[in-house]
């Protein structure tokens, strides 16, 4: 087609059309074309609305509507004089005969008037609004006949059929100063309008006093005037525009030059008609709720559904209105409503592109100057309109109160809104044809709009600004702002309203229908200035001023803070989210803080303190804002008449009264509890305040000091009890809640203050007593402490007990106090007395009694009888203690430890057994005095005591005394770190405690082996002598294996502590012992390598441990290639020609690694260790013997030689011919050979020098050709397996540099370097090389194929092997298939077959074409012929025209007899090339002679191989017959694959048929019968079984899908891979279904190509199994031939 298209001269075509084509002119449908641009008018009062407009437009200012009514022929008219009865009467029983509407406008021009005749002829003025010219055809709307008069003319509409005519006539004396339209309607019974239909038509005659200049507006029905409408103005004002708005708009295409404001009254007077029903009672109220119109005004007239007006909306109608009753339809009702229009007049700059399109579309240019309205109403304009408002009338002037919807004018409204609470008249506005939106497709139209509707948003910007100095002219004359405070309250009652009514029209909602608008509006609203300004607490100031508040913040009167009733209104809300309008930060309030001249108010300052707190708990506020907040806040504090000032920034406490009273002196960082007693402790914390603790208030106390550096005697805590009884009872009160260090400080700030009140006056606490001390009556006892505790005088130091001191002296002192005594005291005495008074004697006392000696000693050697001990140099007096020769206590009787006194006695000091220190040298002591039964007992006593007595917690490893006693030896010590208790340590000469103590190991500290360094240490230094000593002593090192580290084992590795014994003796007949590193020998028998290396084997525990040091089982790569260079010859004489072969392959193998020791590689590229074989035979070899043939004439010799004296063998025909005279490197392995090379052996290629001789080339060198493309193209088969750097020249190569040539002979004559014997032979392949660098395969005419692949391999590989030339061989011998059986991918090639063949078809592709359509075309000639001669042989033929397949027929109907014709190189052709077959390809006669031997010999044939040249000439051509050309047959094919369609039957069913294939006479196609049901899909194929398989349940079909699962989803990817040959063929048209009996491979069903493949033969041809062995060529070749056969 698209070749067609390109290929088409329609310039030609248009020029032969003008030249010959008849002429005709286009008609229109006229009424079709009407009513067509009249169905676009979706809003109601169309009709009205048009010659309304065209009335304004006129300069009218007056219109009348006038329905006029024919009565009821049924209900006769009331004879009443009632004016309601009869007004009803025509409401309910008339109908409307026709409308009449006039204007006192202008008459009608001649231009008017032709205007009329003419559709779409608008009018030309740019000031008007008309532009269409199709808005006086709305009265065809209600009206066939039309008919307008205007001044002495008149004009008469009036159709035939559907043409519309018009008649003109001169009225004379009947002509009229105004313009009327007479509408007779087209529906003769229309009723008249009454209730809802009505006021619908009332509210668009209000809506319409707007921005239309009408000064009334009068509505009749009959002779009763139902509504007039007066619009009066107050005269228009000049607004003033501020100068930081710009007046021109983005383009610069308009801007604003003036701009008035003009006051408008529209009163309503109507009669309460308007609010009855004929279906209402009569007397009743009106309280139906009457909903908005959803029809047009002629609604009535028409049938079907109107487009809703955007006034369904508006507030629901109410009752009347007046003192009238409903039943009075003639009473009347007045209103007024109040709103203002702000009109600015717009200067227009319009390129010229914009000019010529406004002329071409609207046939007329856009105005030069035009203007825009914003009608809104102010807070106290819609105060004065709602006065006296009820339900009637608010419905009424709903239309005209644009409330928070505002829409956009052109004439009358639209349906678009503004976004505001405001109306928009635009007049110059394109709008769309029906004048319902806004045109913003057209390219220059839609920028002149979109400038407009700028205009608009700057004209509602000066508005904003207009009324926001209206109301600060308001606020300004409040009286706190005349005082620079914030407006209260009562002031912001009365503004807001006023503000937030206009906030309210600002809100900027959202337009529609199209958003477009309102966000063009609204843009260019906000752009034209960057300064705006906001109401607030402090009246009208800038917004970047303004703060939103969240929550109070009169503490800051400050701030300009948006009021709470204003916050949630839609503009503010939209400021606050584009990020102009901040909410008040914490930055705000203290800049204001710090730059207020006044300070905060008791009052505020409790506010201030509530908002952190509430801030801190909703977390909006930061501890960092807190701590400014209070850094900057300071107030006053009047409290008894002083003013006192705070600063918070220097409170850093508050008072808790539970603690401290209150009325107490507090320090000035504290403050005051007012301010803090309705704070939580979560709000104090947030403040950063923390609680005033009694230490600190304590301290404060004693230490402050007034102005004058003085204390009152009235907070005098140490010269006024009753204020210092206050403070200790407070301090005693929070005694027990105090922390030690709390404690700790009110004891220290007291203990040398006279704070106690005594009888004997103000004394320290250490000075004073309890009353409960009555010893001596001179005792300075307390008084005048009510409610202070005991335990609290206690700890500040009151005594409850004497000073030691006092009884020291005064109780067992000298004379003058044993006198005041009856008894001196002894130290028993003493313990007893302080036993009964313990917990009240002060800590400094008990100090002394520990320091103080004054306990006697038992008898002790050195001891006098007399000499007191402190008694912590005292044990107690216990027999275990005594017979370890310790000091202990004198006293009588029986000591009880238990005891208090013995409680008291430990407390002070006394001990209850020896330190460890001591008890250890005890025992040492013991030890070396050889008293065995002391060391014994201080032994068992430290077992038994072990833990009691804290022996546990001592650090053993750091006691050096030798104390435990070890084995082999009674006098012998061992401190425990030099002894252990594994006997196997022993072997290393370490200590080892004594075998009974071994259970008590760990109490000593004693560790089981001694440390791994010492072991190693004594390893390295005394190594085992014997194989004995090694087994022992290495399995006992095995078992420290977990503690010896990486640097263990290196240290080992490398000593000689492995003792090896000689296989010799010496003289004596001993064998020596050697020793040897761990690195050094190998672990195990070692086989053969034991002749080599040294192995060694100690059992598997101590083989472990050497294993971990460095040994190894056996030696690596480079140790072998080391042992095999030191001494070749004596391993091949150990080892043997095998084993050393074996040797030489495993240091092959690492020879990637060996190579990059540079120092071995040289070592062993001179070294004589290489093996390699040398033949030698009595006659000489056959040239045709084959490698590895076997001749008992010819001996192999194994040498060891240097690389440099040994050849390996690249080539083998020249091995065979030289072999004699070669040290031929070993074949066995490629890795080895591999390294021979790189150790310098030469290639026996590099050593053969040749000398071709050759004959004349033959003159045909076809044979050539063809070997050269077989080789050619079997050269990738070849390369396949070979590793990238095997090849020397891969097949690119070949392709470029290698030809072949047929010569008469070959002879080469070849040397062997070093030898001067040549060697020459005939040859029927060689190569020559060629001074480019290419290369000439010469061949005789009878080649040998296995003399080419010797050649080419030699070639082609760097090193050529026996196998390769076999290869080779077969790959150019071999058939396709043949190769292909063989597992080789002939794909590749067969597919570059396939595309050269279609390349040479395409080259005949057009010419076919053209002769098969000249071949149709005189077939149809020739059969029309036939027809005019005998209409019934066109009768007969027409009838076997008609017998082609119907879509859809089933298998078990007659197909028809298609002739086919067999043709080569065909689509089916293509398909077997893909997969190595040649399907009808006819061989030359030459193949089909050697393909006859072939067949008698039972080998595959090739027609592709090249045949040997023969000398007999070619046979002639056969005659060819007819067939079908490739392209017509394909065409065939490519219908039948594109016309496949799925299969969407449940069950299959038809009878067997039999069809005869014509191009086979003897052969017919048999169709057997089916009956298959449909079990489910697999693989995106549906699948059919045999329905005398399975019951037709669900659960069998889902059971056979199960147990089949794997085999149909592997027959379904192999059918899959079948479709994907065939381009354009679906997969959907492929099905499988399964039978169990039957010879039905598969069967197109009904010839449509709906294709069934039986799963059976899948399974039982094998296909399964080859697919699941990774075969899936041979299933796909079957079972596309089998598609390819059902598609044919």
């Amino acid at each position: 087609m698209a070749n067609m298209v390109s290929g088409m001269d329609y310039n030609a075509l248009q020029a032969q059309a003008v030249e010959t084509g008849a002429e005709q002119a286009v008609t229109v449908n006229t009424r079709d074309l009407i009513d067509k641009v009249l169905s676009r008018y979706a809003r109601e009062w169309t009709t009205l609305r048009e010659l309304i407009q065209n009335a304004a437009d006129a300069g009218a200012t007056c219109v009348t509507i006038k329905i006029e009514t024919t009565p009821s022929v049924k209900v006769p008219t009331p004879q009443t004089d009632d004016p309601a009865a009869r007004l009803r009467h025509v409401m309910h029983n008339h109908t409307v005969s026709q409308w009449v509407i006039q204007n006192n406008g202008q008459k009608f021009n001649p231009q008017d008037w032709a205007r009329l005749t003419e559709i779409a002829k608008g009018n030309p003025d740019e000031t008007k609004i008309g532009a269409f010219g199709v808005g006086f055809y709305s009265v065809f709307d209600i009206s066939d006949k039309p008919f307008v008069s205007s001044g002495s003319e008149a004009l008469k509409f009036y159709w035939k059929g559907d043409s519309l005519f018009t008649q003109r006539l001169k009225l004379g004396y009947m002509q009229s100063t105004d313009t009327t339209f007479l509408l007779p309607v087209r529906d003769a019974g229309a009723s008249v309008p009454e209730g809802r239909k009505l006021l619908s038509l009332c509210q668009f005659l209000t809506g319409s006093m707007t921005f239309v200049g009408l000064q009334s507006i009068d509505l009749w029905v009959d002779e009763w005037r139902m509504l007039r409408l007066q619009r009066t103005t107050a005269g228009s004002a000049p607004l003033k525009i501020p100068g930081s708005i710009s007046r021109t708009t983005a383009d610069g295409l308009m801007q604003i030059t003036t701009i008035t404001q003009e006051a408008v009254q529209l009163e309503a007077e109507w009669m309460e008609a308007l609010a009855w029903t004929s279906g209402q009672r009569a007397g009743g109220a009106v309280d139906a709720v009457l909903e908005p119109a959803k029809k047009s005004l002629f609604s009535f007239f028409r049938k079907g559904p109107e487009p809703q007006s955007h006034s369904e909306d508006k507030p629901p109608l109410g009752t009347k209105t007046g003192n009238a009753s409903v039943d009075n339809l003639t009473a009347t009702s007045r209103h007024k409503t109040f709103f203002h229009i702000n009109k600015a007049s717009v200067q227009t700059t319009i390129p010229r592109n914009m000019n010529n399109e406004f002329m071409r579309s609207r046939k007329k240019p856009p105005p030069e100057r035009t203007s825009i309205s914003y009608l809104s109403q102010s807070y106290e304009e819609r105060a004065a309109s709602k006065a006296d408002v009820a339900s009637t009338t608010a419905k009424l002037f709903s239309s005209v109160v644009p409330g928070t919807k505002g829409y956009v004018y052109i004439g009358f409204a639209t349906s678009q809104t503004t976004g505001l609470g405001a109306h928009l008249s635009i007049p110059s506005i394109v709008p769309t044809v029906e004048r319902e939106a806004i045109d913003l497709n057209s390219m220059y139209i839609k920028v002149w709009n979109m400038e407009l509707l700028r205009v608009a948003g700057v004209v509602a910007r000066i508005s904003w600004s207009s009324a926001m100095a209206n109301l600060r002219q308001q606020v300004s004359q409040k009286p706190s702002l005349a005082k620079a405070k914030a407006l209260e309250a009562g002031e912001l009652q009365e503004i807001v309203p006023a503000a937030k009514h206009l906030y309210e029209n600002f809100d900027w909602g959202s337009t529609t229908p199209q958003s477009e608008v309102g966000t063009t509006i609204q843009a260019s609203f906000w752009s034209c200035s960057k300064e705006f300004e906001l109401f607030s607490t402090r009246g009208i100031v800038p917004i970047g001023n303004a703060r939103l508040a969240l929550t109070d913040l009169s503490f800051v009167e400050e701030l300009p803070v948006i009021p709470e009733a204003m916050a949630e209104t839609g503009l503010i809300k939209r400021l606050r989210e584009s990020g102009d309008l901040q909410a008040a930060q914490i930055d705000d309030i203290v800049w204001i803080l710090d730059n207020s001249k006044s300070t905060r108010t008791p009052d505020q300052l409790q506010k201030l303190l509530a908002f952190i707190c509430k801030s801190f708990r909703a977390k909006t506020i930061s501890q960092r804002e807190i701590r400014a907040l209070l850094n900057s806040a300071i107030a006053t504090d009047e409290e008894d008449g002083s003013t006192q000032t705070i600063a918070l920034s220097q409170i850093k406490e508050y008072v808790n009264p539970d603690k401290i009273t209150p009325t107490m002196p507090l320090p000035p960082t504290t403050l005051p509890f007012k301010y803090t007693k309705t704070l939580s402790r979560f709000d104090t914390d947030a403040l950063g305040f923390e609680e005033l603790q009694p230490v600190k208030w304590l301290q404060w106390l004693v230490g402050h000091r007034d102005a004058h550096g003085r204390v009152s005697i009235e907070h005098d805590i140490e010269r006024n009890p009753s204020f210092a009884s206050n403070v200790l009872k407070v301090l005693s009160k929070q005694w027990s809640s105090l922390n030690q260090e709390g404690k700790t400080a009110v004891t220290t700030t007291l203990e040398n203050r006279t704070v106690i009140p005594t009888k004997m006056g103000m004394k320290k606490p250490s000075d004073a007593y309890f009353s409960s001390v009555k010893l001596f009556q001179d005792l300075p006892v307390i008084q005048e402490l009510p409610n202070v505790k005991e335990p609290f005088l206690a700890s500040l130091g009151v005594r409850k007990t004497l000073e030691i001191g006092v009884v020291f002296d005064r109780l067992m002192g000298g004379a003058s106090q044993r006198e005041k005594a009856t008894t001196k005291w002894s130290h028993v005495d003493l313990v007893k007395y302080l036993v009964s008074v313990w917990t009240d004697v002060p800590e400094r006392d008990r100090e002394r009694l520990r320091s103080t000696p004054i306990c006697p000693a038992e008898g002790l050697q050195g001891t006098r009888s007399d000499q007191l001990f402190r008694i912590s140099e005292l044990y107690e007096p216990s027999d275990p203690l005594r017979r370890l020769g310790l000091r202990t206590l004198q006293w009588p009787g029986t000591y009880n430890a238990d005891s208090r006194e013995g409680r008291l006695l430990r407390s002070l000091g006394l001990r209850d057994a020896p330190p460890y220190t001591d008890l250890v040298n005890i025992i040492a002591a013991a030890g070396e005095s050889k008293n065995a039964a002391l060391r014994d007992f201080a032994l068992q006593y430290y077992i038994n005591n072990h833990q009691l007595k804290g022996y546990d917690t001592a650090v053993h490893a750091e006691t050096k005394v030798a104390f435990l006693p070890v084995q082999g030896s009674e006098d012998k010590l061992s401190s425990p770190s030099n002894c252990f208790t594994t006997e196997s340590a022993a072997l290393l000469r370490f200590d080892i405690l004594r075998s009974d103590l071994h259970r008590h190991s760990l109490r000593f500290g004693v560790q089981p082996d001694p440390p791994i360094d010492r072991c190693v240490q004594r390893l390295i230094r005394k190594a085992p002598q014997s194989s004995r000593q090694a087994r022992e002593l290495f399995t006992y090192m095995k078992g420290r294996l977990g503690s010896l580290t990486k640097g263990h084992a290196d240290i080992l590795g490398g000593a000689k502590i492995v003792p090896v014994t000689s296989k010799d003796s010496d003289e004596q007949g001993k064998r020596t012992v050697r020793h040897l590193s761990p690195r050094e020998c190998f672990l195990g028998d070692g086989a053969d390598l034991a002749n080599i290396f040294d192995f060694v084997d100690f059992g598997p525990d101590a083989n472990t441990f050497l294993l971990y040091c460095g040994s190894k089982h056996k030696p690596d790569t480079p140790e072998i290639a080391s042992a095999l260079m030191q001494g070749p010859a004596e391993v091949l004489h150990k080892l043997g020609v095998s084993k050393y072969m074996e040797l030489l392959i495993t240091v092959s193998r690492a020879w990637d690694t060996l190579k990059k020791d540079k120092a071995l590689f040289e070592a062993m590229k001179q070294a004589p260790f290489l093996l390699a074989t040398k033949e030698t035979a009595s006659d000489a070899l056959s040239d045709y013997a084959e490698e590895g043939e076997d001749d008992a004439s010819r001996a192999k010799v194994w040498h060891i030689a240097k690389a440099s004296d040994i050849v390996v063998i690249d080539e083998i025909v020249n091995y065979h011919i030289f072999k004699a005279h070669l040290l031929a490197a070993p074949q066995h392995d490629e890795g080895l050979e591999i390294m021979y090379l790189q150790l310098g052996v030469p290639e026996l290629g590099s050593l053969i020098t040749q000398r071709q001789n050759t004959g004349t080339p033959l003159p045909d060198q076809s044979a050539a050709v063809k070997l050269q493309s077989i080789v050619l193209e079997r050269a990738p088969l070849f390369f396949y397996d070979y590793q990238k750097e095997a090849v020397r020249y891969d097949g690119k190569w070949l392709e470029k540099n290698l030809t072949v040539r047929i010569l008469r002979r070959i002879a080469v004559r070849k040397w062997l370097r070093g030898l001067n014997t040549p060697h020459e032979e005939a040859k029927t392949a060689t190569l020559r090389r060629e001074e480019s660098g290419a290369y000439i395969l010469l061949i005789t005419g009878e080649y040998d194929m296995w003399q080419v692949s010797q050649v080419l391999t030699n070639l082609l590989l760097h090193r050529s092997k026996y196998r390769d030339v076999v290869v080779l061989e077969s790959l150019l011998a071999s058939s396709l298939r043949s190769l292909q059986q063989r597992g080789f991918n002939v794909g590749k090639w067969l597919r570059q077959k396939e595309k050269e063949n279609k390349i040479a078809q395409e080259a005949q592709q057009k010419r076919l074409e053209q002769e098969h359509r000249e071949r149709q075309e005189r077939q149809a000639l020739e059969r029309e012929l036939a027809a005019q001669r005998d209409p019934d042989h066109e009768e007969e033929d027409h009838d076997k025209q008609e017998e082609k397949p119907v879509p859809g027929e089933f298998p078990d109907s007659d197909p028809p007899e298609v002739e086919k014709k067999q043709e080569p190189e065909g689509i089916l052709e293509n398909i077997g090339k893909r997969f190595g077959f040649d399907f009808g390809r006819k061989p030359p006669p030459t193949v089909k002679r050697v393909q006859k031997e072939a067949d008698e010999s039972g080998d595959e044939f090739d027609p592709d191989m090249p045949a040997p040249p023969s000398n007999r000439p070619p046979p002639s051509n056969p005659p060819p017959d007819e067939p079908m050309s490739p392209e017509e047959r394909d065409l065939l094919v490519h219908k039948a694959i594109s016309s496949c369609r799925p299969d969407s039957s449940t069950n299959i069913k038809s009878l067997p048929s039999m069809h005869k294939v014509e191009e086979m006479h003897t052969m017919c196609d048999p169709t057997p019968g089916m009956n298959l049901v449909h079990v489910g899909e697999m693989s995106g194929l549906r699948v059919f079984i045999d329905d005398t398989i399975l019951s037709s349940s669900k659960e069998d079909r889902q059971r056979f899908l199960l147990q089949n699962r794997e085999g149909l989803e592997q027959f379904a990817k192999v059918l899959h891979a079948c479709v994907s040959i065939y381009d354009g063929m679906s997969s959907q048209a492929i099905h499988i279904f399964y039978d169990t009996s039957g010879a039905t491979v598969a069967f197109n069903r009904s010839r449509l190509n709906t294709l069934f493949f039986n799963y059976r033969f899948f399974k039982q041809l094998g296909h399964l199994e080859m697919v699941q062995q990774g075969n899936k060529a041979d299933p796909i070749v079957s079972w596309a031939l089998t598609m390819a056969h059902e598609l044919a």
